[in-house]
């Protein structure tokens, strides 16, 4: 069985700005960097054992899902207990065990607050899992453009997170940019989020937006050095 998350705080906001349950919220979470196979900017790595942060050549600022498993034991656990359970299966074997793992009460997931679609084979798992739970809303970020873009089900949301290796491929889709102030966001013309549940409705609506830097960075990305 897999493992999804329930205790995140902003998960917990999420589900009472939707009136749900607690319980009827979650995350599904995989090991940030190593099954991130596009990204970038972010690229970032917590050591499965250690938990110590190895930064990409590339990184610009690090990755806030690397750095809470680098703090949380229990967290950099769970999701190596994911990847562990998914990788070397197939298409039809993992819609099994994602189906298995979803608890009847589940109105709402979000598919990767840490990790990505590392294999096209297990994308198209999510969008087979999403066809047969159409009383589910999915919804995510991805550094993968094709899969904004492929033919899923309506339930099934992704936005295009920028700072990935596929940017230049970026013509009207719809994006999230990191960004280090509201300002910024205000100075590209985009939505920026303020409250915790915002991405959500920017994601289902597909339209474009920004989100401030956060999560522990080293301090030539604080300084901007």
């Amino acid at each position: 069985m897999l493992k999804l998350s329930f205790g995140n705080s902003k998960l917990h906001k999420l589900a009472e700005y939707l009136h749900l349950p607690k319980k009827a919220v979650a995350a599904f979470d995989l090991p940030a960097g190593y099954t991130c196979p596009m990204a970038h900017d972010c690229k970032s790595y917590a050591h499965r054992i250690t938990g110590k942060i190895t930064d990409g050549k590339h990184m610009v600022f690090r990755c806030y899902a690397a750095s809470t498993e680098a703090v949380f034991t229990a967290s950099r656990k769970l999701r190596w207990h994911n990847f562990d359970a998914l990788r070397g299966l197939n298409t039809d074997e993992m819609v099994a065990i994602i189906n298995n793992s979803l608890p009847v009460s589940l109105k709402v997931l979000r598919v990767h607050s840490s990790g990505d679609f590392f294999s096209r084979d297990y994308f198209m798992a999510w969008v087979r899992v999403a066809e047969m739970h159409p009383e589910i809303t999915f919804f995510g970020y991805t550094k993968i453009v094709e899969y904004v873009n492929a033919v899923k089900p309506d339930n099934f949301r992704l936005v295009y997170s920028f700072g990935g290796a596929l940017d230049p491929l970026i013509t009207n889709e719809p994006t999230c940019r990191v960004v280090k102030s509201v300002a910024d966001a205000d100075a590209l013309s985009v939505a920026c989020q303020v409250n915790p549940a915002d991405d959500y409705d920017f994601i289902m609506a597909g339209v474009s937006f920004a989100i401030v830097i956060h999560g522990t960075q080293p301090a030539r990305v604080r300084t901007g050095s």
